[in-house]
């Protein structure tokens, strides 16, 4: 028996339901996705990456970008991030997120691609 449910229309070949995990990770997705600030009501939702595409990583940007993407996984009390890591690529950020989902203690790895646009 699932103990959380919800919607997604991410991927429509399948049923729309999707439980537990898997809803955990696209709750975790949408909020990534999610600029900080462009939330109505909720300046705080979101997150800095978006905002520093275009810098350059230093130490500071990569620690300042781990400590958001952290926070925001320990927001959500399904998930704990087991380890964060970074790595620039030619047009973006991809961020590499070793999850576990508290109820079941199942693990997975996101890798959350960040692109700049052009």
């Amino acid at each position: 028996m699932a103990l959380y449910n919800g919607f997604s229309t991410v991927n429509r070949s399948k049923k729309f339901v999707i439980h537990d995990f898997e809803l955990a990770k696209q709750d975790l997705m949408n909020h990534l996705f999610i600029k900080k600030g462009e939330k109505i009501m909720d300046p705080n939702f979101g997150t800095i990456i978006w905002g520093v595409l275009f810098d350059q990583l230093t130490d500071e940007l990569r620690d300042a970008i781990s400590k958001d993407v952290t926070k925001i996984v320990n927001s959500d009390p399904r998930l704990v991030a087991n380890n964060i890591t970074l790595t620039e690529y030619q047009h973006g950020i991809q961020v590499k997120i070793e999850l576990t989902f508290v109820e079941t203690d199942q693990k997975d790895v996101l890798y959350v691609n960040f692109a700049q646009s052009k």
